[in-house]
């Protein structure tokens, strides 16, 4: 179906690329700034904790609940229908991209990091917490372990993550997602993140006006990676470098079984690329606020389903403004007592870390909101997976249908 690709950020640049520390920035209106607790509290890392008697450990994310271990690999991407000005002439739009995927055989490849490690200085350091490098968490995904085949080529969904983030953001959801089947493509939006090329230089997010940072931008990254997930599909290595791919990969991918999400910014191009590109079979946004100029000019048949947060249908006109364009399967939910940051990673690094600098209970719960992080990581496994089992996979459970015991934070909303 048709749509106009918002030109217009959702919001000023000094305002979305506060996101901080550990994959996210405090909530909007925060009481904690970062400052305030990167003192002398945390002035040594590698001492010992005085409170336990013991040294720091590293972070942890939850391991994801599939069937399956999980592998990844990084694809270096450049889009030639793109030339970057900013580069200089003779220079295109170039990215990163991580396939995750379900693995084999995944004991002898090693565990990959949440961030790259130059990525994750750069990102650290803008916060003043560089300390924090050596207990970045790692991840549940084996870089280049073998691609588990079966009968049926893996379901694709593509992340877009938000404005001054980093394509790990979501990797709770991302490797979930994995370890039940699917292959998910994460992307590095160039000029809006921090990230890591494969010849080392560090790209972090720019102030250049003129640098592709907007919903639209994103929305056109999306669709270049559908591009890239056809050619990985019909057993091309859409590499630049042609690195060599884990086994099986190629030809592992159903470019008819594509879906998309994303947070923030990412969420709105997200609905962006869904109404431009019918490639797009079922789209989730995580608290987009769906900021599209010019408006919207055309409907969307496909599923799509909003997990709301601040930018609720009720106090957000351009949230309900989509909604309203949407013409197919639709679901709104809201977890109560959730944050515009939520939804993502921090929900289970950030009660790590306000232990380790002694933040109260009310400086945490300023940063991820009242809603029980435990609870809010069970939500960020539970529902994005039902979504797309149901609508990439005709899987169809009963956790959409409406409220669940299980979950009594999750409201559905009409």
């Amino acid at each position: 179906m048709g749509g106009t690709v918002t030109t217009t950020p959702f919001t000023g640049r000094e305002g979305m690329t506060r996101r901080r520390m550990m994959g996210a920035a405090l909530a909007v209106g925060a009481a904690v700034p970062l400052a305030a607790v990167a003192g002398p509290a945390w002035a040594d890392p590698g001492a010992p904790d005085a409170s336990s008697g013991l040294p720091p450990t590293r972070l942890t994310l939850p391991v994801p609940t599939g069937p399956h271990p999980v592998g990844t690999v990084q694809l270096h991407l450049v889009d030639r229908s793109r030339p970057d000005d900013i580069a200089g002439p003779g220079h295109f739009r170039e990215l990163m991209a991580t396939v995750w995927y379900p693995a084999r055989d995944v004991e002898r490849y090693p565990v990959a990091p949440w961030m790259p490690a130059g990525a994750l200085q750069a990102f650290l350091a803008d916060a003043g917490f560089s300390a924090l490098v050596p207990l970045a968490p790692l991840t549940a995904g084996h870089v280049g372990a073998p691609v588990r085949r079966s009968d049926q080529r893996l379901p694709v969904v593509v992340y877009s993550h938000g404005a001054g983030s980093h394509q790990g953001d979501h990797t709770i959801m991302v490797q979930e997602l994995a370890s039940h089947g699917y292959a998910v493509v994460t992307i590095a939006h160039q000029y809006d993140t921090y990230t890591e090329f494969p010849d080392g230089r560090v790209a972090v997010p720019s102030d250049n006006p003129k640098a592709p940072t907007y919903p639209g931008d994103y929305a056109a990254d999306l669709r270049f990676v559908l591009d890239c997930v056809e050619q990985l599909a019909a057993g091309r290595n859409p590499d630049v470098d042609r690195r060599q791919l884990p086994a099986g990969l190629l030809g592992a991918l159903d470019p008819h079984r594509m879906g998309a999400f994303g947070w923030s910014k990412g969420g709105t191009a997200t609905a962006c690329a869904a109404l431009a590109d019918q490639r797009i079979c079922a789209g989730l946004s995580l608290d987009g606020p769906m900021q599209m100029n010019p408006p919207l000019t055309g409907d969307l048949d496909r599923p799509f389903m909003m997990m709301s947060a601040v930018f609720t249908r009720a106090t957000d006109p351009q949230a309900a403004a989509f909604w309203s364009h949407l013409r197919g399967w639709r679901l709104n939910i809201q977890a109560q007592g959730a944050v515009h940051n939520s939804y993502g990673d921090n929900e289970a690094l950030f009660p790590q870390v306000a232990k380790l600098l002694g933040w109260s209970a009310q400086q945490l719960q300023d940063s991820i909101g009242t809603l029980d992080p435990d609870q809010a990581v069970k939500i960020q496994q539970a529902y994005p997976l039902a979504f797309f089992d149901e609508h990439l996979r005709h899987r169809r459970g009963h956790l959409l249908d409406g409220p669940s015991p299980a979950f009594p934070a999750v409201t559905f909303l009409p």
